[in-house]
């Protein structure tokens, strides 16, 4: 075998180590992602009492965050246990579209 020969297969040997390697990390990254897809999903399904939910409950739900979170407890201070759950819509920031994204999850 020639010089050039031996050079040669070494380099393809280096490339496709190389290439493996990459594929291996790609469908780590792949099986990483859907295992935070399937723990978000989880968390996704829980039901919210909103008379008892806490800040972190609450931002769980669609369109909720920290600010909104706040509110809603702040209301259910101020005012007492929500009745029903339509009753969010007199929570500042609350609108329909929150009720109606996240209407299997809320309960009283």
């Amino acid at each position: 075998m020639t010089h050039q020969v031996k050079v040669f297969i070494t380099i393809l040997f280096f490339s496709l180590l190389i290439l493996t390697t990459q594929v291996s990390v790609a469908q780590s990254d792949a099986v990483e992602q859907k295992a935070k897809q399937a723990v978000a999903s989880e968390v996704n399904k829980e039901i919210i009492n909103i008379n008892q939910s806490t800040i972190e409950q609450l931002v769980t739900l669609k369109g909720v965050g920290k600010k909104k979170a706040h509110a809603i407890i702040a209301y259910r201070q101020r005012a007492g246990k929500f009745k029903e759950v339509n009753d969010l819509l007199n929570v500042k920031g609350i609108g329909i579209r929150v009720i109606k994204d996240n209407k299997i999850r809320l309960k009283i």
